[in-house]
C-alpha cells in the first residue's frame, strides 16, 4: 500500500519563491510507486490552496502554483479529530506532511505546532527547534548557554531604533566594529542582509533588515571559512562529511544562492580529520541544545588558527540543485531519494514515539 503523503510549500514569507524550488526537487526525487503525493500550495497572502495529486516529476515551478485550486482550511489536512453522528473518528486523510516551507510562517513552528495538534506525523523539526532555530537572537543566546563558541552579536528591535536610532548605530561601532553584517532575526536564505564597512552603510543595512522583521541582529565579521555539516536523526543524530562554500563575492548572498550560482561548494571540504571531529561534536551540541529532529544544517566559521565558531543552523535547509544539504549527504554515501525516505522514517518514529506520552494523571 503507498504511502499517502502532503507537501505543503510557498507561504507567507520572503522565501515563499525558494520553497517552490524545493518543492520541485523533492518531487522530482520520490518514488511515485511508494508514494501518492499531494500538493498543498500556500500562496503569499497566507491562503491554502489544494491541487490535484501528483502522478510524475514536475518541470516547472509554475505548475505547483494553482490560481484556481480549491482553498481549504489548515485543520483539513486532517479528519481523525472528527467523529461522525454515530461517534466514531474518521481516519487520518494523510499518513504523512512534508512541510518544504522556509522562513516565517512555515519554518518558525507555527505550521509544527498546527500539525502537533492534528496529531499528524511530519517531517522536521519540531516547534522548539523550529521557533528557536528561526530566531537567530534566541538561538544564538541558546548557544552560549551550551557553551558553544560563537561571534559577537547585539540585537535590536524596530521601535526602540525609530525612537532613537544613533545608541543603535554607536553600540555596534562600539561592540563589533567594522565589518559586520545585518541580518533579520527571523529569516534566511540570505534575504535582507547586508555587509558593512562603515557608518553609512550600517545605517542603510538597518533599514533594509527591518523591512523583513522587527528584530533584526548585527554579528562581527570575522576572516574565516564558512563550512557546514548536514544533520539528519532524532535522539542520535549523524553528521554528514563537511563542505565549504567559497563565494565569489564579498559573501553568500540571495542571488549567489539561488540565481546565479556564483559560488564554489566544495565537498568534502579539505580540513584536518582533527577539526572536523570537532566540527561534528559542536553540530550535534547545536543540534540537542535546540532539541533539534530530523534535520538540520549547521554553519561553521574557521579560522585561519584553526579556532572554530558556529554561526547557525538551519532547521529547513533548502532542497534545490544548488544546495548544500542534498550535496553533502550525496557525498556521504546517502542519494537524495534515500535522503527523502529517510526523513520521513524518521518522521513517523518520532510520531509513534510521542503516542507513548501519557496525558492523564
Amino acid at each position: 500500500m503507498k504511502t499517502k503523503l502532503c507537501l505543503l510549500y510557498g507561504g507567507k514569507s520572503a522565501e515563499h519563491q525558494v520553497s517552490l524550488q524545493t518543492a520541485k526537487a523533492v518531487i522530482q526525487a520520490l518514488d511515485f510507486e511508494k508514494f501518492d503525493i499531494d500538493p498543498i500550495f500556500i500562496d503569499t497572502d497566507g491562503n491554502w490552496v489544494k491541487g490535484p495529486q501528483i502522478s510524475g516529476p514536475i518541470q516547472d515551478v509554475k505548475a505547483l502554483e494553482f490560481s484556481n485550486g480549491e482553498i481549504i482550511a489548515p485543520n483539513a489536512l486532517s479528519t481523525s479529530l472528527v467523529k461522525d453522528s454515530t461517534g466514531s473518528k474518521g481516519n487520518p486523510t494523510y499518513d504523512i506532511v512534508f512541510p518544504l516551507l522556509h522562513g516565517p510562517n512555515g519554518e518558525d513552528g507555527t505550521v509544527q505546532g498546527m500539525l502537533e495538534l492534528l496529531n499528524l506525523p511530519y517531517v522536521g523539526n519540531g516547534v522548539l527547534a523550529s521557533a528557536a532555530g528561526m530566531d537567530k537572537v534566541i538561538m544564538k543566546n541558546l548557544f552560549e548557554q551550551a557553551g558553544l563558541p560563537q561571534v559577537k552579536y547585539v540585537w535590536f528591535i524596530r521601535s526602540s531604533w525609530e525612537n532613537n536610532r544613533e545608541p543603535s548605530y554607536t553600540k555596534v561601532e562600539e561592540e563589533l566594529g567594522y565589518p559586520c553584517f545585518v541580518k533579520p532575526a527571523n529569516l534566511g536564505s540570505s534575504v535582507g542582509i547586508s555587509k558593512c564597512t562603515n557608518r553609512d552603510e550600517l545605517e542603510q543595512a538597518f533599514i533594509e533588515a527591518f523591512k523583513f522583521d522587527r528584530k533584526i541582529i548585527i554579528e562581527e565579521g570575522v576572516v574565516a571559512r564558512e563550512i557546514e555539516l548536514g544533520i539528519i536523526g532524532n535522539d542520535d543524530p549523524e553528521c554528514s562529511v563537511p563542505g565549504e562554500i567559497v563565494p565569489k563575492k564579498d559573501f553568500y548572498d540571495y542571488k549567489a544562492k539561488y540565481e546565479d550560482g556564483d559560488t564554489a561548494l566544495i565537498i568534502p571540504a579539505e580540513i584536518p580529520a582533527s577539526v572536523y571531529e570537532e566540527l561534528k561534536s559542536m553540530a550535534i551540541n547545536a543540534f540537542k541544545a535546540l532539541d533539534c529532529s530530523g534535520l538540520v544544517r549547521a554553519d561553521f566559521f574557521v579560522t585561519s588558527s584553526g579556532k572554530i565558531l558556529i554561526n547557525e543552523v538551519n532547521t529547513m535547509p533548502g532542497f534545490t540543485p544548488v544546495s548544500m544539504f542534498p550535496l553533502l549527504w550525496k557525498h556521504s554515501g546517502v542519494e537524495y531519494p534515500a535522503l527523502i525516505e529517510r526523513l520521513i522514517e524518521l518522521a513517523k518514529e518520532r510520531h509513534e514515539d510521542k503516542q507513548n506520552i501519557k496525558h492523564t494523571v
